[in-house]
């Protein structure tokens, strides 16, 4: 593979994304494509401390204005020190949250301007759009529920259900305009197999089969928060 390929993995919290970026990067590997893994935020050791800034309770105070500049520097630092120099190596880059989220949480969830959000993150990303977003999508209510059942809610989990049911239509809006660039995957009651089985098929059909067995690069995500 002579250039790289940026796949994204988008969606509500509590979707699984997280364990699903695993799990495809895992069988990416497997069949012998070169992947590298990377989150947001915190995908960097820069990005950690931003990460912690925004998801702490602690930060109760912050502005949306805040917060969105926050992960644009956290998606900013990962574009530089891990995503760029990937994908120029040829290698697949499976992101769990990209500018996608941003338009979702801070541009629909908390009303900023979306041409301001998108331009923003132009900077941010260097223009860098993924080939392939695939949208997992789940109810609001059972995504928190969910992203919340054996620990305590982060500062955006404890969002009031509009908030979250905003983010979700915003998702849904962004891959109907989308649709060559998205792929929507259902969650609803499916085990975590199944929807993987899904998620496989999707990204398999737009890369092929593979070369054969290879490896995964790139850290683990930080304790908590699954979504």
């Amino acid at each position: 593979m002579s250039k790289g390929v940026f796949i994204t993995l988008e969606g509500p919290d509590g979707c699984g994304k997280s364990t699903q970026s695993r799990l495809l990067a895992d069988a990416l590997a497997t069949a012998g494509y070169d992947v590298v893994r990377t989150f947001e935020p915190g995908g960097t050791s820069i990005g950690h401390r931003v990460r912690e800034m925004i998801l702490d309770t602690k930060s109760s105070g912050m502005c949306g204005i805040t917060e969105f500049l926050l992960y644009a520097a956290d998606r900013a630092q990962d574009v530089h020190e891990v995503i760029m120099p990937a994908l120029a190596a040829g290698r697949i880059v499976i992101g769990d949250r990209f500018f996608d989220s941003s338009i979702a949480y801070q541009g629909y969830g908390l009303g900023m301007d979306i041409e301001a959000v998108r331009a923003v993150n132009c900077i941010a990303t260097r223009g860098l759009v993924p080939d392939l977003t695939v949208l997992l999508d789940i109810d609001p209510a059972t995504g928190v529920a969910r992203a919340t059942g054996n620990r305590d809610a982060d500062r955006i989990e404890r969002r009031k259900l509009e908030f979250h049911a905003a983010v979700r239509r915003a998702y849904l809006q962004m891959a109907e305009g989308e649709p060559q660039r998205f792929r929507v995957v259902g969650v609803g009651d499916r085990s975590i197999d199944q929807v993987h089985a899904a998620v496989r098929r999707a990204v398999f059909e737009f890369l092929g089969p593979g070369p054969g067995p290879s490896c995964v690069r790139g850290g683990s995500q930080p304790g908590a928060r699954e979504g």
